[in-house]
């Protein structure tokens, strides 16, 4: 029975839990030990409950308190070598990481404590951004985060997963209308800072396949966005397909999109500050 669990997803941090009963990972280290800690309690989960720490990417809203993880949870850290690099030279991370770096061999599945994993490079403009293929037991997980565009090996990925997390990051009118700056719109929609809802719902008609059971929408923008504008968008795309599907009823939320028939994806929007429940894939 593998879980999965979002502990917050934005900008104001990134982490989730893959796992099992006995062997899991986490995925980023955007939130403090302290509050994962909690999280995990609520859930009936512990630190035993993964033995190893992923990480996307090296902006600081995905690696603020990697090295508290470090210091306090003593995990290994896997990464690309590009990203190690990186991370071994940030004032942050500089001093702890060494002790727990493990690179990612390029091009193949790594083996982590029996679980799957390989990596694919998305565009973003990070020293170098990942999405993660993740297998563990039956399930075939994806996740992919900050995503400038979507690349054709992130499709193949996702076309093989029963489960995708990916970023559904602003609505594009909402963006264009709102209060940033030009630059930082244009750092956003010019193809390496964040998918749109737009985008991500385009994503989903690609990579939709008789498999897929679970689409969860990540990072959404607090400013740029509403669960319900994300949700409505990539759910129109499951109605293009399932025609069986209710037009109405479904809610953005984690607790109200489970569709009753088993075929059909479930579509569900991960709160940006606040734990989700634990979900059994």
């Amino acid at each position: 029975m593998v879980r999965f669990m979002s502990f917050s997803s934005g900008s104001c941090g990134n982490c989730y839990y893959l796992g099992t009963q006995d062997r899991g990972i986490l995925i980023d280290a955007g939130v403090s030990v302290r509050r994962l800690r909690k999280a995990l309690d609520a859930a009936g989960l512990t630190e035993d409950s993964f033995g190893a720490v992923l990480v996307t990417h090296d902006h600081q809203d995905h690696i603020r308190h990697l090295d508290k993880f470090c210091q306090y949870l003593h995990k290994p850290v896997y990464a690309t070598d590009e990203l190690h690099q990186a991370l071994a030279f940030r004032r942050s991370t500089q001093d702890t990481i060494a002790g727990y770096r493990q690179v990612l061999a390029r091009g193949r599945w790594n083996d982590i404590d029996g679980i799957r994993v390989r990596y694919f490079e998305v565009p973003h403009d990070a020293t170098q951004t990942v999405g993660y293929a993740i297998g563990m037991d039956d399930c075939r997980f994806v996740i992919m985060t900050d995503i400038g565009r979507m690349t054709d090996e992130a499709v193949s990925f996702a076309r093989q997963a029963d489960t995708v997390v990916i970023e559904s990051n602003y609505d594009m009118d909402m963006l264009m209308g709102g209060p940033y700056t030009y630059d930082l719109k244009m750092r956003i929609v010019q193809g390496h800072g964040h998918l749109s809802n737009d985008e991500c719902a385009d994503a989903i008609r690609r990579f939709l396949h008789p498999g897929l059971r679970n689409i969860f929408l990540c990072h959404l923008s607090e400013h740029n966005n509403t669960p319900q504008t994300a949700f409505d968008c990539s759910m129109a795309v499951l109605r293009e397909s399932f025609p069986q599907m209710p037009s109405s009823g479904a809610a953005p939320d984690c607790s109200g999109s489970v569709l009753p028939d088993a075929s059909i994806p479930s579509l569900r929007c991960l709160p940006r500050r606040t734990p989700s429940p634990l979900f059994v894939l």
